[in-house]
């Protein structure tokens, strides 16, 4: 073996280790911690029929959006969800915790479908309900998240008479 070829094969085996190290320090590295995006929006709830004292089957419609949202990669500016479901309900049970799925439609043509659980409570004449859950699949998969939504808490007039047909509130959502 001459002195270039033993230097070359040297040179060729310091690159190896080279290359094996940043592989492992790119491998053993945690990952960085992700940006959270939390947008602001607002949300519409329908109950038809309305809901009064007497519970009875309600079906709720619900559509929201996302007028602005920050953080993460900046890519996710807005988004939209809706959903439409029927419960057995009354004025006086509106606060029963409840698990679901919601999923929103983003202003880049992709979605996350969000599982958790939710609660409500009332406070100050308004419904504050909690939904906490995870980002199940699609952007944000694997993320928690957490959505906040206020409505205004419905009259006692309105549950003994008509009933409580519609609200609107502001509503956040906080993922990663």
């Amino acid at each position: 073996m001459t002195l270039r070829s033993s230097r070359q094969s040297r040179s060729i085996r310091v690159l190896t280790a080279l290359l094996a190290v940043a592989a492992l320090v790119m491998v053993v590295r945690p990952a960085q911690a992700a940006v959270p995006t939390q947008c602001q929006g607002s949300e519409t709830v329908t109950y038809s029929p309305g809901v009064t004292f007497a519970p009875q089957n309600i079906e709720i419609t619900v559509s929201g959006r996302f007028s602005s949202c920050l953080g993460g990669t900046g890519q996710v500016t807005s988004g939209t969800y809706g959903e439409q479901f029927t419960i057995f309900v009354g004025c006086t049970d509106l606060f029963d915790g409840f698990e679901g799925q919601r999923v929103v439609e983003w202003n880049t043509g992709d979605s996350s479908v969000i599982e958790g659980t939710g609660s409500s409570t009332a406070a100050a004449g308004q419904v504050v309900t909690t939904f906490t859950g995870t980002v199940a699949q699609g952007r944000f998969q694997g993320a928690s998240a957490v959505q906040t939504v206020t409505l205004v808490q419905p009259g006692l007039l309105q549950c003994l008479t008509t009933g409580f047909t519609r609200a609107t509130g502001l509503t956040t959502l906080t993922i990663g």
